[in-house]
């Protein structure tokens, strides 16, 4: 995976504690505006109680990724320059940053298509558009405020469909007899040791799914939401798509087998 895909908070000026908003809820035990800095972002723009964000209730903070969105546009688009220090500088960041973390979120997704070697008759056009996504990144900030992003990552999703269904085509068709729960909610269900290899979990939630002991090899995760979902001594192995973000926000032991381009999370450990 390529670094500059990998979040680094020690380069950003902690853009997502202050341009992103959230409300009071599951995942955040107060409201904030956008644009208004998290009252636990340091001046260093690091975060106070990063190691008991869990136990202070910012669940939404341990499972939000920026794919390395932060650092680009604090150090490349901005070249370097705080958003501290001007108000319209300020307001201009902020809204380029989810913009580009929605590109970042695609060039993450791509990366990852064009490492699996299943796919190589679709490689060309990933690259391509791969590269498309790249520049798109590249643009000064009020270019990047007039991008069609929608319009943009249809194109990419499309892609991204093909990608999954050549990927898992060989578990497809060992399971064509087998039935799964149809449709966008598993929303507490219990899967618990079910053989779910190959299922595509696209834009699923899953919060609170006990999925424990589940055989989830080659299944596609991409936008599913696995929210204090249990993956204790689940098998993830060639689970495609699924990020960390998403793993942090489980629940899982020493005997959860994931991709090996991911980490288990400390809570997974203790």
């Amino acid at each position: 995976m390529n670094d500059y895909l990998k979040s680094d908070c020690n380069n950003c000026f902690g853009l997502c504690c202050v341009a992103l908003p959230y409300s009071k809820s599951a995942d955040f035990p107060i409201n904030k505006d956008g644009g208004e800095p998290c009252r636990n972002l340091c001046s260093d723009n690091r975060c106070n109680i990063h190691d008991q964000l869990r136990e202070k209730e910012f669940r939404g903070c341990v499972s939000y990724e920026c794919f390395g969105a932060g650092q680009h546009v604090s150090q490349t688009i901005y070249d370097g320059g705080d958003w501290r220090n001007n108000t319209e500088h300020a307001i201009e960041m902020f809204a380029v940053f989810p913009l580009v973390q929605q590109l970042h979120e695609m060039l993450w997704y791509l990366n990852r298509a064009l490492s699996l070697k299943e796919t190589q008759s679709l490689h060309s056009s990933l690259q391509n558009i791969y590269e498309e996504t790249l520049k798109l990144t590249e643009k000064a900030p009020k270019e990047i405020l007039k991008l069609d992003i929608v319009a943009h990552r249809s194109k990419v999703n499309n892609l991204l469909l093909k990608t999954s269904d050549v990927f898992r085509e060989d578990v497809i068709k060992k399971r064509k007899n087998k039935r799964i729960k149809k449709g966008l909610d598993y929303l507490g269900a219990n899967l618990k040791g079910a053989d779910l290899q190959g299922v595509s979990f696209r834009g699923t939630l899953m919060i609170a799914a006990n999925l424990s002991h589940a055989d989830l090899r080659k299944a596609d995760f991409i936008g599913a939401d696995l929210r204090d979902a249990d993956l204790s001594n689940t098998n993830l192995t060639g689970a495609i798509f699924l990020t960390q973000s998403q793993i942090n926000s489980a629940k899982g032991n020493i005997h959860t087998k994931i991709p090996n381009f991911l980490k288990k999370p400390d809570h997974w450990l203790k």
